[in-house]
């Protein structure tokens, strides 16, 4: 299994968010700028991640002044497995799980059932992990927030 750019990015992006808001001297509110920074990802990147996870409630959208981005949702309710599921557009391992298969023994093929029973413990295991578990420690956050800081 190979998870896309954007749903790695998408879960940098929320573990960012949830060790901020679980950082009592702060507001818990981030800038795209930082989080950009912080992970050395493109700003445009990041932009178009934020959108759609503010778009689904995952973050909250701030504007204005005091404006940014902050946790939508506890992270303790965010399942990764779930999260997973919706950033992947495409989950296929191999060819034959699109519906546009042309294999001759799909249906009948030992391998796409494997493969499937893999792919679901894959998810399974991600399941049992909410955003919570993966929150960065407050050291690994003060580190990250240096590399954030504007240059």
């Amino acid at each position: 299994m190979h998870l896309t750019a954007h749903t790695d990015y998408a879960l940098r992006i929320l573990m960012f968010a949830a060790a901020r808001a679980a950082d009592k001297a702060s507001d818990g509110r981030f800038s795209v700028e930082e989080v950009a920074n912080a992970y050395n990802i493109s700003r445009n990147h990041v932009m178009k991640i934020v959108q759609r996870l503010a778009a689904t409630g995952y973050l909250k959208s701030y504007r204005g002044r005091n404006g940014g981005l902050a946790m939508g949702k506890d992270p303790a309710e965010v399942r990764i497995g779930a999260l997973a599921r919706f950033l992947e557009v495409d989950c296929a391992l191999v060819t034959c799980f699109s519906d546009a298969s042309t294999c001759r023994i799909c249906g009948q093929c030992v391998l796409q059932t494997a493969l499937s029973d893999a792919l679901e413990a894959f998810f399974a295991k991600l399941d049992a992990l909410t955003l919570a578990d993966l929150t960065l420690s407050d050291r690994a956050m003060q580190r990250l927030m240096r590399l954030a800081a504007p240059t």
